[in-house]
């Protein structure tokens, strides 16, 4: 089965074939952070999004090619820089690296490349310069540089890619000098700004004046320096349609580098909104979470991932830290069938593959059906540990489940748990209960097990003898 995506481009879904003449490279855009905080949560359920578009690629055979950017110029930085009075590396340093860590934390891939707006100033400049000789941009009195919506339009070009726009409503010719506005407020957006003196030290010199440049055309520049003025697929959430994505297309293609009858991009991949407690994230409301406000209150990288992983990306998905223990019982449940199966599997040499792979790739095939994914493979926990408890399974059927698992959980990305160290005093505590057992103590083994168990560990029977695992208390 072919790989089929929701193309925002198009309003539909549609067969992903590749821009390369092999078909065999997939080259990918996906925005970014914009280092002025640590992530939070919604952002991370968009970053996930793309690691799993990249995961299935991979999966599939093709070679993609993965640029993230990081913002470290815009309004937002700015005004923080201005607030703090720290150079502007110094301060976006510190949540760079964090989103690196976190990164690393809910075992994304990393990208290939991660440029820095602030490091291709020259490539943003360069490509204003060709708007500018093509009658799309226009120098304002302040200094700063302007994209014409009214002239791309005149010049045959279509702006309203991704979102129906009604220009009768509109008060198209007005000047729009900040990052983010609504539909209603259309305007000329700035490319380039001319230094202000709450800028400060963040400036650069131009054709135009010292200044810097606009957030959208940024990513413009970044993404065809690194991928071409034409690419597979761009990725970010819902809320980067527009102005950001609907100004990206404009600037790409006014600047006319892309063959014809080809786009800027040829997918456009959007994830849908998150909700927190069944409300818009907010402080003020105190269902505002970054990853590391999760990680604090105990929960693991991998049952966050697992969580913001059930969800079909276009859903839009409340995120409650009810959830989070449902995320945390549903790995576990996994866990325990892999143990097994391992325990079982030995060194022995894989069987016949499962039918879980098939199941898990047609369900994934159909615009990234993940919840239809995970549904697969719990009927195959279930099925698994039916066949385990009848004594169905034998080692080479163990080791191909096992081999099968490796394979999807490239895609799933949730891994296991890190082995878990048993604290001595528990591993006393097992042996005594054991010793008691054999002993025909039996009162004092159940003691010995309650005691276990209030300190937040149950005790298995395996092949190998008993054992203690930890659970939350």
């Amino acid at each position: 089965m072919a790989l089929r995506l929701f193309n925002t481009l198009t309003h539909s879904v549609q067969e992903f074939v590749p821009l390369s003449q092999d078909g065999n490279k997939v080259r990918m855009y996906c925005c970014g952070p914009t280092v002025y905080d640590f992530a939070h949560i919604g952002n991370w359920r968009t970053f996930i999004f793309g690691d799993l578009v990249r995961r299935y690629l991979e999966f599939k055979g093709w070679a993609v090619q993965h640029v993230m950017n990081i913002t470290d110029v815009d309004d937002k930085i700015l005004k923080r820089v201005h607030e703090t009075k720290m150079p502007l590396r110094e301060f976006t340093g510190k949540f760079e690296a964090a989103f690196m860590e976190d990164l690393k934390t809910l075992n994304c891939r990393a990208p290939h490349q991660t440029p820095r707006a602030s490091e291709h100033i020259p490539e943003i400049i360069a490509l204003i310069e060709k708007l500018v000789l093509r009658g799309l941009a226009y120098k304002a009195p302040d200094g700063s540089v302007y994209f014409s919506i009214e002239k791309y339009r005149d010049s045959g070009c279509e702006y309203g890619q991704l979102v129906k726009l009604n220009f009768d409503e509109m008060r198209i010719g007005e000047r729009v000098r900040s990052d983010e506005y609504a539909k209603e407020a259309i305007g000329d957006f700035a490319l380039w700004k001319a230094k202000t003196p709450a800028d400060g030290a963040v400036f650069w010199p131009s054709p135009w004046g010292d200044g810097r440049p606009g957030w959208h055309i940024e990513c413009s520049a970044m993404s065809m320096s690194f991928l071409g003025p034409s690419f597979d697929l761009h990725l970010g959430g819902e809320d980067l349609i527009f102005p950001h994505h609907e100004d990206e297309i404009a600037q790409s293609e006014g600047a006319g580098g892309q063959a014809k009858g080809q786009h800027f991009v040829k997918y456009w991949l959007h994830g849908a909104h998150l909700l927190v407690e069944g409300r818009k994230m907010s402080k003020s409301l105190g269902n505002f979470f970054t990853l590391r406000d999760l990680l604090a209150k105990g929960f693991a990288g991998r049952e966050i991932r697992y969580l913001l992983l059930t969800a079909h990306y276009r859903e839009t998905f409340n995120f409650t830290l009810e959830g989070l223990q449902a995320a945390r019982t549903s790995l576990q449940r996994l866990d325990e069938c892999l143990t097994k199966l391992r325990e079982l599997a030995g060194n022995a040499t894989a069987g016949a593959a499962p039918p879980l792979l098939q199941q898990f790739s047609e369900a994934l095939d159909d615009d990234l059906n993940i919840s239809g994914a995970w549904g697969a493979v719990f009927e195959w926990v279930r099925d698994t540990n039916r066949k385990l408890s009848e004594n169905a399974l034998d080692a080479p059927a163990a080791a191909a489940a096992l081999t099968a698992w490796k394979k999807l959980d490239s895609v799933t990305g949730v891994g296991a748990p890190e082995d878990l160290e048993v604290p001595s005093e528990i591993t006393a505590l097992l042996e005594a209960r054991q010793a008691a057992r054999k002993a025909k103590e039996f009162k004092r083994a159940d003691t010995l097990r309650d005691e276990l168990k209030a300190q937040g560990w149950v005790i298995e029977d395996t092949p190998k003898g008993a054992r203690v695992k930890k659970i939350n208390i």
